[in-house]
């Protein structure tokens, strides 16, 4: 997996993340772990934004495989991020999904990741097909950048 930025043409979803004091380590910069947890908070806000969720994406739930994370620069607590999403590798069952976080104060990359997404039936436990209804909802880019109100 090598996590590289989206591109113009493939970019899905932006949205702002605030870097929150759950989310620094000993050295009081961001954690390694919370760069994944912010890069669930961005999946599950792009899934919302369609309508799903990740036990309803479309008619299936779906399951990280794999991940991959490229550290670029530090960030700190209250550092408001950049947080840019967008789709590749879409397979008969699965998907892969793009992340990059940008500080918007100097426009440094904190981090970059890769993950690999299956669509899953929890309740038989087993991979299922992509629905054609997933697969158009990761064809389609979106210009505008999804806000939420955060806690700080």
């Amino acid at each position: 997996m090598n996590p590289t930025a989206p591109s113009a043409e493939t970019l899905l979803f932006s949205t702002e993340i605030t870097v929150q004091v759950g989310d620094l380590n000993y050295g009081n910069h961001l954690a390694n772990d919370a760069v994944l947890r912010l890069a669930h908070e961005v999946r599950l806000r792009w899934l919302a934004r369609g309508g799903y969720n990740e036990l309803d994406a479309g008619g299936s739930g779906l399951i990280m495989t794999e991940a991959a994370v490229r550290y670029q620069a530090q960030a700190f607590y209250g550092d408001r991020l950049d947080c840019t999403l967008a789709a590749g590798d879409i397979g008969k069952a699965g998907f892969s999904l793009i992340y990059a976080f940008t500080r918007q104060s100097d426009q440094k990359t904190i981090a970059r990741v890769h993950s690999k997404m299956v669509c899953f039936d929890y309740a038989r436990q087993r991979p299922v097909r992509l629905s054609e209804k997933l697969k158009d909802y990761l064809q389609t880019p979106h210009s505008e950048t999804f806000s939420i109100k955060e806690s700080t």
